[in-house]
């Protein structure tokens, strides 16, 4: 394909922390026309998969071949950050392009997008792609505002709720906005948990997909194809103690492993599988070059596979601190691989710090101008091109933030993180003492230095008092209350 992100020129925007108040946000300005078609977009997200899951970033016991290729043929970036630390709110951000702090879904309360929320897929329509999503959503529920094909999506099959997504073998999915009957498999008493499995979703979820791209194969397309793999379901996982759900092992089925382990291990193989399928697909369509990639998960490792399961037995956090839940970089920390021969670097490794906030303004400036002025101008996200193409085929250097920020607000008190720099600030609860810690020197968060760097700590608690917007839905909630 001729056009690269060379042909798109952007002025530079600045993002400017102000003391007394927030980061000055934007998304990035208009670009300049295209002069030929932009690339197909594939946007691949697993869920709950670790940063130390594949082996392109240190697993030494599930092979990822197929990913791996990915990486070997595309950027890894070391570097990049999930919109929240659990599943809904990391959605929201993604398509939203606002973070936690700002975004419309800061937990995994349903609550709906709502019609003047504009979405990466409809900024991507504006440009003439075709958009498409397949698996889970977790941003409205039937007969709501928030519902896919009321936010930008041609066309959606999955699951609309991220509780129904915790069963692989539900008897119902969505198709647009009309329920969809799965043969053979059967509800029992505990809900959540099938009684009779014949149909696994995931596979489901591989089919539509590969279908999907071959029927739009002429382009331009957004696929965001957003798996449940790997994660557990936690009705099965209280009902049985074994949440990982899989139609067999395969070749782990005689490890002497708990029975979850090698669900978890079989879940990955076959989701790496199926994207070995789906890379195939794009080579024998003759787009392959004509398609970027990318791949990531919404959060950090989960610990809800059941009795037998722990993240650390496959070191699903790599070196990383905390999990799921956790504001700790294993809770947020995410693997992000960049595919697009010719355009992203092959075989690289790139320590550029950026976020999913910052999607919908890349993606858009990778479609071109009228997907840029689709996108509200106070967006947190800036745009990542030049980190993927180089500066030179960007036509400018890589803008930078200068903090990131998230809050959470399960548990007793809501939490608050902040990355500024190298430097990591984690809040317990808005009333509480900020941990401090260097990633330079420190990746594991093993040492608060809070005491000895009190300027930091100043910056980094005012910022956090000041960033984000009120929400009657998600208020602070303080330890001593």
């Amino acid at each position: 394909m001729p056009t690269t992100a060379a042909r798109i020129a952007l002025g530079l925007s600045l993002v400017i922390w102000i003391a007394s108040g927030p980061i000055a946000r934007g998304a990035s300005p208009p670009a300049e026309e295209a002069d030929a078609t932009p690339p197909n977009i594939i946007f691949i997200m697993a869920d709950d998969l670790g940063y130390g899951d594949l082996g392109s970033y240190g697993q030494e016991t599930i092979p990822t071949p197929n990913l791996d290729r990915l990486a070997a043929e595309g950027t890894r970036f070391t570097q990049v950050y999930a919109g929240s630390t659990v599943c809904a709110p990391s959605r929201c951000v993604l398509m939203t392009g606002y973070h936690s702090g700002h975004a419309r879904v800061r937990g995994n309360d349903r609550v709906p997008l709502l019609p003047d929320d504009v979405t990466v897929a409809e900024a991507l329509k504006a440009a003439g792609y075709q958009t498409a999503l397949v698996g889970k959503w977790g941003l409205g529920e039937p007969g709501s505002t928030g519902v896919p094909n009321k936010q930008g999506f041609d066309h959606f099959f999955g699951y609309l709720n991220q509780k129904h997504a915790h069963n692989y073998y539900p008897d119902h999915l969505w198709r647009q906005e009309e329920r969809v009957e799965i043969p053979g498999n059967v509800i029992g008493p505990d809900e959540g948990v099938a009684v009779e499995r014949v149909t696994y979703s995931h596979d489901l979820f591989a089919e539509e997909a590969l279908g999907w791209v071959e029927q739009h194969r002429d382009g331009p397309f957004f696929l965001y194809l957003a798996l449940t793999i790997p994660h557990a379901n936690n009705e099965g996982s209280r009902a049985t103690g074994d949440g990982m759900e899989v139609p067999d092992y395969g070749s782990f089925a005689d490890k002497d492993w708990p029975d979850p382990m090698k669900g978890q291990a079989a879940m990955i193989a076959r989701m790496d599988g199926d994207i070995g399928r789906l890379m195939a697909t794009l080579d024998d369509l003759g787009i392959d070059d004509d398609t970027i990639i990318f791949f990531t998960s919404d959060n950090g490792p989960h610990r809800e596979g059941g009795r037998d399961y722990s993240p650390d037995f496959f070191d699903s956090n790599g070196p990383l601190r905390g999990i799921k839940r956790d504001l700790y970089e294993g809770g947020i920390r995410v693997p992000m691989i960049v595919r697009w021969p010719g355009h992203v670097p092959a075989g690289a490794v790139s320590d550029q710090v950026w976020t999913f906030w910052d999607v919908p303004p890349t993606l858009a400036e990778l479609a071109g101008s009228e997907a840029v002025a689709e996108l509200p101008d106070d967006l947190d996200g800036i745009s990542m091109v030049p980190a993927l193409l180089g500066a030179e085929a960007a036509g400018r250097e890589q803008e930078d933030h200068e903090f990131l920020y998230w809050e959470f607000h399960e548990g007793r008190a809501s939490k608050q993180g902040a990355r500024m720099g190298d430097w990591k600030g984690v809040r317990l609860s808005p009333d509480g003492p900020l941990e401090l810690y260097d990633l330079a020197n420190d990746l594991g968060e093993t040492t608060d230095v809070s005491a000895d760097h009190p300027k930091i700590v100043a910056a980094i608690t005012q910022y956090l008092d000041t960033e984000r917007t009120e929400s009657e839905v998600w208020p602070l909630r303080y330890a001593g209350e």
